[in-house]
């Protein structure tokens, strides 16, 4: 049960968080941010947005370590080909 009737759960609203590529999570986080900048009057609302930023911040972090990662994994092999 929901400890927060007025806050949705979290799970549902931040689903599709996960599905994102990280050009749409960091497009839509930088929307995220500059609406977090302007005053809201519902805190439930200033609540669930930052929710969701930190979701796709978060996203975008896992995304960026992944493609690192895979060039660490990567670079031995062009180095190999790229030899003398």
């Amino acid at each position: 049960m929901n400890p927060h009737p007025t806050l949705p759960q979290r799970g549902r609203e931040l689903d599709d968080v996960a599905a994102m590529d990280y050009e749409a999570a960091a497009a839509e986080l930088e929307r995220t941010v500059a609406l977090l900048g302007k005053e809201q009057e519902d805190l439930a609302e200033s609540v669930r947005t930052f929710e969701r930023g930190l979701a796709l911040a978060r996203r975008c972090a896992r995304l960026l370590d992944d493609a690192e990662r895979r060039l660490n994994e990567l670079a031995p092999a062009v180095e190999r080909t790229a030899g003398p």
